[in-house]
This record gives structure tokens, C-alpha cells and sequence, in this order.
């Protein structure tokens, strides 16, 4: 039971942390410091899947959305930011699951893929309906694709440190793959 504690706590902090802390801005990229945990959220679903099965983690992704939603409306978003990370959620977690579901590579590749993916789809869709001219103009344009590019950025690098952790600090996660993951 500890993976979906720990996949929903990763959900609650990556909100909470984009709701208080302004935005990193390193050169011309802005990163929320909540997308370290959004990285997580990714690495941590597919441990929840390997754990419980494709349908259950439906379940617990839906558990995830509810949360999502509730924060976002307790934190006094606006309705374009509120939608934007609901769908934004749904739609890469769904992306997340089926990628790790389908593709048949080695447990840490279908974790890197899925997750990358995933988290393009979460960036795209949250910056171009929560963040950009197109309903809210909190970004200008040409920050869109700066805010994109870091944002991904740090998601990936955030999943690869959790690989490495999971690689070196607990070996029974891979043992576990290898019985229940087919890679042909």
C-alpha cells in the first residue's frame, strides 16, 4: 500500500508547491518548483501499475484527480488554471499508463519513455490552457516554449535521480519487474 501513498503524496506536494513558491527561473526557462514532483508522480505511478495492475491504477489516478481538483479549487485558482491541471493530469497519466502498459522494453526504459511522454503531454497542455495568451496571458509566446522546454527539463531529471535511487537503494523493485513485466 505504501506505492499509491506515496504516488498521491507526490500528487499533494507538486501542487502545494506550485501554489507558494514563485516560479525558478533559470536564463530564459520558468519552472515551477512543483515539477520535480510531477517527475516523481510518473515514477511513481508506474511502480503503483507494476504493483497492482493497469485497472486498479486507474482507480488511484482518479483518487489523484479528486485531490488535484480540490487543491486547486482550496489554493483559489482561477478556472483556466484549474482545468488546464485537470486535464493536463488526466490526460499524461493516461499517457504514462498506456506507454508502460504497451511498449515492451526493459523496466527503466519503459519508465524513462512513459514518463517523458507523459510529462510533454502534462507541460503542453497545462502551459498552453493554464498559462499562455490563449486564456489566461499569465506567459507571453515566446516564454511558452521556455516554459515547456524546463519544465520537461526538470521532469526527466527528476525521474532519472528516482531510477537511480530505485536502481541502487532498492533492488527488489527490478527483481519484481523482471517477474511480472514481459519485454518481448
Amino acid at each position: 500500500m505504501l506505492r499509491p501513498v506515496l504516488y498521491i503524496l507526490a500528487i499533494v506536494i507538486a501542487n502545494f508547491i506550485t501554489a507558494y513558491f514563485a516560479p525558478l527561473v533559470l536564463g530564459i526557462f520558468i519552472i515551477p518548483w512543483g515539477t520535480v514532483f510531477v517527475g516523481l508522480t510518473f515514477v511513481f505511478r508506474d511502480l503503483v501499475q507494476l504493483q497492482f495492475g493497469r485497472r486498479k491504477t486507474y482507480y488511484i489516478i482518479a483518487i489523484g484527480l479528486g485531490i488535484s481538483i480540490l487543491m486547486s479549487i482550496f489554493y483559489g485558482d482561477m478556472l483556466p488554471i484549474t482545468i488546464a491541471s485537470s486535464l493536463s493530469f488526466v490526460l499524461s497519466e493516461v499517457v504514462d499508463t498506456e506507454i508502460f502498459t504497451r511498449f515492451k522494453l526493459s523496466f527503466y526504459n519503459r519508465i524513462m519513455l512513459s514518463g517523458i511522454l507523459g510529462g510533454l503531454v502534462d507541460s503542453v497542455v497545462f502551459i498552453l490552457i493554464g498559462l499562455s495568451p490563449l486564456f489566461t496571458g499569465i506567459l507571453t509566446w515566446e516564454q511558452v516554449p521556455y516554459a515547456m522546454l524546463g519544465q520537461l527539463v526538470f521532469k526527466t531529471l527528476s525521474q532519472l535521480i528516482t531510477l537511480a535511487i530505485i536502481h541502487f537503494g532498492f533492488r527488489g523493485i527490478k527483481r519484481e519487474a523482471d517477474e511480472k513485466l514481459s519485454y518481448s
